[in-house]
């Protein structure tokens, strides 16, 4: 059992330096969670309130049960209410990241292609990995306002057939969630490059047409 969460303790803490060294996040903004699998003990793992992703310590993740309660490590971070509240809309989530990642945030600020997608569908790669990414109005950095909303996107988006996988928080950043850090981490890597080819383009770029779109569905399962 121990071996398991360490294994994990260790996966966020690489995952974290891996985002700081390139920029995702900077100082101490960001933050990341994992599910706990039940053999391993369950709740969640996340890092600390104010700790810098690229020194991350293993035995100073928080570790919370599933109510939030703190079990050990040092404080949770003041997100841990919206990452709970991800993990119960999407039972398939098993990682939560957010970051203030650089192109996306300045997107925010200079204006998103519509609230229900900040991003037209410009590569086959971000249709097919991403998917749709709505835009969360600005709230407060840990407004509980921003779970529910969180978790009736996704709601809304399994209704239709789609699994929502990221949700962009106006001026603030991110929050990607999959079911392991690495796979997060790969929704987030695509998603900060279509935001800057959108930006390098003068968000003038053309969308793939429907046509192309549905082709993607058909041979690929893109779901967009």
């Amino acid at each position: 059992m121990e071996t398991d969460l360490q294994t994990l303790r260790e996966a966020l803490c690489h995952t974290g330096r891996s985002l700081y060294a390139r920029g995702y996040v900077h100082g101490t903004t960001g933050n990341i969670s994992a599910r706990v699998p039940a053999d391993a003990g369950g709740g969640f793992l996340i890092t600390p309130t104010d700790a810098c992703l690229g020194s991350l310590d293993p035995a100073r993740l928080a570790w919370v049960d599933d109510d939030g309660r703190q079990r050990s490590g040092d404080r949770a971070s003041k997100t841990l209410a919206l990452h709970r509240r991800i993990y119960q809309a999407a039972p398939a989530a098993g990682c939560v990241l957010h970051t203030h990642s650089r192109h996306l945030v300045a997107l925010t600020l200079r204006g998103v292609w519509r609230d229900t997608d900040i991003l037209p569908p410009l590569t086959p790669y971000q249709v097919m990995k991403v998917g749709h990414v709505p835009l969360i109005p600005y709230r407060r950095p840990g407004d509980p306002d921003v779970a529910e909303h969180v978790a009736s996107l996704i709601a809304r988006h399994a209704e239709a057939g789609r699994v929502l996988r990221a949700v962009m928080c106006e001026r603030l950043g991110p929050q990607v969630w999959h079911e392991t850090p690495v796979g997060a981490m790969a929704v987030l890597e695509e998603l900060e490059e279509t935001a800057a080819l959108w930006l390098m383009s003068d968000c003038r770029a053309a969308p793939l047409d429907e046509a192309r779109i549905e082709e993607l569905r058909r041979h690929l399962g893109a779901q967009w």
